[in-house]
């Protein structure tokens, strides 16, 4: 009742042979018929195991220079004829095609040929075709045919070859389908990007010694004015800024932002683009080295005049006056990105562990409509509005994340802690260090405070107002703790995790 099926057949057509040996051996012991073609048939002439030629299951031989091997109706048929199917039986029988049980791929490598920098010719070469079609029709047929469709699915195989003696459930092989029909979409959309002009080679990844690639189009987003090619972590952080200048770009006034490392290290709001880029960098000159800018209004002769005096690596605006790029392009590396309107992915996505992550963007936005005031005492209009801005620059912060604010302007922060204390301690710290005075600033948390530990360690510091998205089960206790400071609390009911 588990559509038990045993595997008779099996073809194997792989461009990569590391771990495929142990596979062949366990095939062989099961008493599995081999078929094979090119580089993956020597490989297995050469462990001493007998193997058929694709080409002598189909008569033909391999043409047009290997582009064309498995492509036929013996080996399609095989794979695609359904077993509970008399019509289907009939005809394998009618035409001497015998049933595949099982099919193995290793698709070209075109992604890794696009990294390395390959030609042109090359990298068309690399597109597979039959490995593609291969995996399709095998998944297709699951209901009688297992699929295995890279190295990173061998295990899997492995387990039906040693504890199942060779026989698969329906279940595993609806599991191994799916996990090809997502190796198919994830390399037809890599060949459509590059098509599209939309793979970028990087210089490298995160770290020299690691290749890194772009997929996406970038010149609908920016068009870049000067300085050197956007690198990986570059490209990170343009990410974290864009999306935080974004929801900046909901408060009344001019946003600037300065990033590193993609969290917030300086940031303020203010009537004019060069008063919000003198109170940004005031929130920390140190480690506005070297960083990504990036605001919401056109840049003038005197803001980039106030900009030149320090090193940053991207400055990213809607729009720059000639005056402005004479003084920006002095210095040939600079990046220098006119931002243009695009809409931006509905869905986040991110490599973990075998597989592929997936959520929507935290597009939810706090305002004074949803926080609650959870304490006797309500926060001041001022502090209602640091409170908003915050709690919008916690969102976009490393989580635990702590934010501390006063008009309108970030004073410090704590960035990735594995403890709430510890990230309020760390932007108390900072604070201190760059001579801002606490009384009076406002604390956003990303998320609750499991105790009101930090309640009074903010109350010492000279904080006043606190925004938090609640749901502790000692809510009530961090509540009492404000009261008894004379402390506002707001609670907006939205956690903001980042990681």
């Amino acid at each position: 009742m588990d559509g038990t099926k045993r595997i008779t057949s099996a073809l194997l057509s792989v461009y990569h042979k590391d771990g495929l040996e142990p596979i062949v051996r366990s095939l062989h012991h099961l008493g599995v018929h081999l078929y094979s073609t090119g580089g993956t048939q020597e490989f297995i002439e050469k462990l001493g195991i007998p193997v058929t030629p694709v080409e002598e299951l189909t008569t033909y031989p391999s043409i047009l220079g290997g582009r064309v091997k498995t492509l036929h109706p013996k080996v399609f048929g095989g794979i695609l004829g359904r077993r509970g199917l008399e019509s289907d039986v009939a005809q394998l029988e009618e035409y001497a095609i015998p049933p595949i049980d099982l099919v193995v791929v290793d698709l070209y490598p075109f992604e890794a040929t696009v990294v390395a920098g390959g030609a042109e010719e090359a990298i068309i070469e690399k597109i597979d075709i039959g490995g593609i079609s291969l995996i399709r029709a095998a998944a297709k047929n699951h209901n009688d045919v297992v699929i295995v469709a890279s190295m990173s699915q061998y295990p899997e195989l492995q387990k039906i070859l040693d504890h199942g003696k060779g026989h698969s459930t329906l279940v595993e092989r609806k599991k191994l389908a799916a996990a090809a029909f997502g190796v198919s979409a994830g390399y037809d959309s890599a060949i459509h990007n590059w098509f599209t002009g939309g793979t970028h080679t990087l210089r490298y990844g995160e770290n020299p010694h690691q290749p890194a690639a772009f997929h996406g189009d970038l010149h609908s987003m920016f068009d870049q004015l000067g300085g050197k090619e956007l690198s990986y972590n570059n490209l990170l952080d343009l990410d974290s800024a864009v999306d935080l200048i974004d929801d900046l770009a909901t408060l009344p006034g001019v946003p600037f932002a300065i990033l590193k490392h993609n969290n917030a290290c300086g940031c303020a709001v203010r009537s004019t683009v060069k008063a919000a880029w003198d109170a940004a960098l005031a929130g920390d000159p140190v480690s506005a080295f070297g960083g990504v800018l990036i605001t919401t209004s056109p840049i003038d002769k005197v803001t980039a005049e106030a900009i030149d005096t320090i090193f940053f690596e991207i400055v990213c605006a809607p729009a720059y006056s000639e005056e402005a790029l004479q003084v920006l392009t002095k210095k040939k590396n600079r990046i220098i990105l006119v931002r243009k309107p695009t809409a931006k992915p509905t869905r986040k996505r991110r490599a973990a562990l075998n597989g592929t992550l997936e959520q929507a963007p935290d597009h939810v936005l706090d305002t004074p409509a949803n926080m609650r005031t959870a304490t006797k005492k309500t926060p001041t209009a001022g502090e209602l509005g640091d409170l908003v801005f915050a709690n919008i620059l916690v969102k976009h912060t490393k989580s635990n994340a702590i934010v501390l604010a006063k008009n309108n302007q970030l004073l410090a922060s704590g960035t990735g802690q594995t403890s709430r204390v510890d990230a309020l301690e760390q932007a108390i710290a900072k604070a201190g260090r760059f001579n801002f005075d606490l009384k009076g600033a406002v604390m956003a948390s990303d998320a609750f405070f499991p105790f009101p530990d930090c309640v009074g360690i903010a109350h010492k510091a000279g904080i006043t107002a606190i925004v938090q998205p609640g749901g502790s089960i000692k809510d009530n206790e961090s509540i009492a703790a404000c009261d008894a400071n004379g402390q506002a609390m707001v609670i907006t009911g939205n956690r903001h995790f980042k990681h």
